[in-house]
């Protein structure tokens, strides 16, 4: 008989499951103003303590304070709070259609706003995201038009993908967003190989790449941070830690790491950790970052620290999983009310002209929809041609190609 006792392995459990009181008073949430700004120009070694804290504008009071505050003016701040209200709206528009058979899923981006849309304002025209399925506000930030958006999402006769993709995986060259994989992690090395791409043939454009936090366990993203820190890659790397994958809490993929921003340390990448429901703070780091990438420093790691308030998507019932009542409690606040509260105080906003621009967008949304479903939704078409999957892949097309079309009778 061995004198060893049997192995056994450690599997990481949330704290809190169905049926818990959730209670967050033990995460450490560091002071609104408490991190430094360092220059753009600064090595990994000497800001190691950005990627365990979180970078914080606004504080309880509703002020925007420290290094990172004022980057915006008030008419700035008030786009980013419309870009936000307009993202939920149309979340909530999309997943009703879902629930009325008009498509057959979707995924919303509730709590989560902030992100998107305030790291959209920190591009460029022709800079280049590579987004997962959660960044619909890269787009609804733009003028990319809602109508074409539901199209693709109804895979009807206007779809600008041609019925080609899954609902919800846009697709805008024009737009700076990249086609949407549904294999996770590929966007994180397809974006450091635009950015080097870019910077081979002199250009300006930089790139941004997303993963969620469950998604930092495959191996693109290991093989990403090895490509943008050797080659010092024009991108900017983002993880949304959301605190859950689809059904398994953030601490799976984390493994024994304190922090997903820590993990670029490891390649010598400069690694910041941000308050993902602090608008001013996302934009403010994220314009950190461009402008390091865009003046040649090479790239950065950020971990938007947020939490997903709705189910992972229209297939996931998170009551499964973990308490209703958690996203209440999540010390970060909602970032819509957070942004909206800050624009009261400095006197630029009121309760009045919020609920106006949220009827004024939900009534856009609503024409929108309509105009989009006179082109048909998922059971009520009419739809693409089962011929367009053969077109635009080959631009002469192969003739094994043409026997498949052929034998499909399109």
């Amino acid at each position: 008989m061995s004198e060893h006792k049997p192995l056994s392995l450690h599997v990481p459990e949330p704290e809190f499951r169905p049926g818990d009181k959730p209670d967050f008073s033990d995460v450490p949430i560091p002071q609104a103003g408490a991190a430094d700004m360092p220059p753009i120009d600064v090595s990994a070694d000497d800001i190691r303590d950005l990627a365990y804290t979180i970078i914080r504008v606004m504080n309880r009071d509703g002020d925007a304070v420290g290094p990172w505050a004022n980057m915006l003016s008030d008419d700035q701040v008030k786009e980013g709070l419309e870009d936000m209200l307009r993202v939920r709206a149309f979340d909530a528009r999309m997943q009703m259609a879902q629930r009325q058979g008009k498509t057959s899923f979707y995924m919303q981006a509730l709590g989560e706003e902030a992100i998107a849309c305030a790291f959209h304002k920190a591009l460029e025209p022709g800079d280049m995201n590579f987004p997962t399925y959660r960044q619909q506000g890269l787009l609804l930030s733009t003028d990319y038009p809602m109508v074409d958006m539901m199209n693709q999402i109804y895979s009807n006769a206007a779809d600008p993908l041609k019925g080609r993709q899954l609902p919800i995986m846009y697709s805008s060259k024009e737009h700076g967003f990249f086609t949407i994989s549904g294999n996770l992690a590929t966007q994180f090395v397809q974006g450091v190989g635009w950015a080097m791409a870019s910077a081979i043939k002199g250009d300006t454009k930089i790139a941004a790449s997303w993963i969620g936090d469950g998604s930092t366990a495959e191996s693109d993203f290991h093989s990403a941070l090895v490509f943008a820190s050797t080659y010092r890659a024009p991108v900017v790397l983002n993880i949304v830690n959301n605190q859950w994958a689809i059904s398994t809490y953030q601490g799976i993929a984390r493994g024994k790491a304190a922090t997903f921003a820590s993990r670029g340390l490891g390649f010598g990448i400069p690694a910041l950790r941000v308050d993902g429901n602090d608008y001013l703070a996302v934009y403010a780091v994220s314009k950190w970052a461009v402008d390091r990438a865009r003046a040649g420093h090479g790239p950065t790691l950020i971990e938007h620290v947020t939490y997903r308030v709705g189910a992972h998507s229209t297939s996931d019932d998170p009551s499964a999983y973990r308490p209703k009542e958690e996203s209440d409690m999540w010390p970060l606040g909602d970032p819509v009310e957070r942004l909206k509260s800050y624009l009261i105080k400095r006197g630029v906003w009121s309760e009045a002209r919020h609920v106006q621009m949220r009827e004024m967008l939900e009534q856009q949304i609503a024409d929108a929809q309509k105009a989009a479903e006179k082109n048909g939704t998922l059971h009520d078409g009419p739809h693409s041609s089962p011929r367009e999957m053969f077109e635009d892949v080959f631009a002469e097309m192969p003739l094994h190609l043409r026997r498949q079309r052929q034998e499909a009778g399109v």
